[in-house]
């Protein structure tokens, strides 16, 4: 099955060398020049991928990104092109599962797209445990891709939802963020450890709502992170 991939770019010269990398690699490509368009088509296409700019006129990448997380779990890449860390953590506290800044190598968004989908995939249960998971009130229903805390159900991002599940396999285990780059991602990450705290606080805020902070999941300082005992 042919993957769709819809790219939101307002500068065309941009979209057009995305959409040329990918139709090579074998994916459909769509596009969409302005943030209002890109929401309608990601709502209509239901694309298996998105890649945002986070700069778009009419609405902004950061509106779209906060519109379809609260609708769907499509995986998205954002695209920036501030430099700045907080800027640049920014599409991964959106809901973001990757970002990429400009100016950007198309083999290394290429890679970058192959790797999320992979994720995905795992998400939705191809080539991989579709159990269940259970640990201390936390139910992961790896077919379904759905996560139950407390009997309150919790969406995830596919970055935040293989975050869990790899920490749900091995209770009580420090993983540091090097390995969670390398066990989640899965390729060479070029990214920096931030990027993994990111995806931390915002599983972090999603699972512990309403309780303690670190009533699940706690920070080894200087190593990593765990679930709590």
């Amino acid at each position: 099955m042919v993957e769709t991939v819809l790219i939101v770019e307002d500068d065309r010269t941009t979209s057009d060398l995305i959409d040329m990398y990918l139709k090579r690699d074998g994916y459909k490509v769509i596009a969409a020049y302005d943030g209002i368009e890109g929401l309608r088509m990601a709502r209509d296409a239901n694309p298996n991928l998105i890649v945002l700019d986070l700069s778009l006129p009419g609405m902004d990448g950061k509106e779209v990104c906060q519109t379809i997380r609260g609708e769907s779990d499509i995986p998205i890449i954002m695209v920036t092109a501030r430099v700045e860390e907080e800027d640049r953590l920014m599409g991964l506290n959106l809901g973001a599962d990757d970002y990429v800044t400009k100016p950007f190598s198309p083999r290394e968004l290429t890679a970058r797209i192959r790797a999320v989908l992979r994720r995905a995939k795992r998400n939705n249960g191809e080539g991989t445990d579709t159990g269940e998971l259970t640990w201390n009130g936390i139910c992961v229903d790896q077919q379904k891709h759905s996560v139950n805390v407390g009997g309150k159900e919790i969406d995830l991002t596919p970055t935040e939802f293989n975050i869990l599940v790899l920490f749900m396999r091995r209770p009580g285990r420090v993983f540091t963020r090097g390995q969670v780059i390398d066990q989640v991602f899965g390729y060479d990450f070029e990214g920096f450890d931030r990027s993994v705290d990111a995806h931390m606080s915002n599983l972090r805020k999603k699972v512990e709502e309403g309780v303690t902070s670190g009533t699940y999941i706690k920070t080894i300082y200087g190593v990593g992170y765990k679930l709590a005992d």
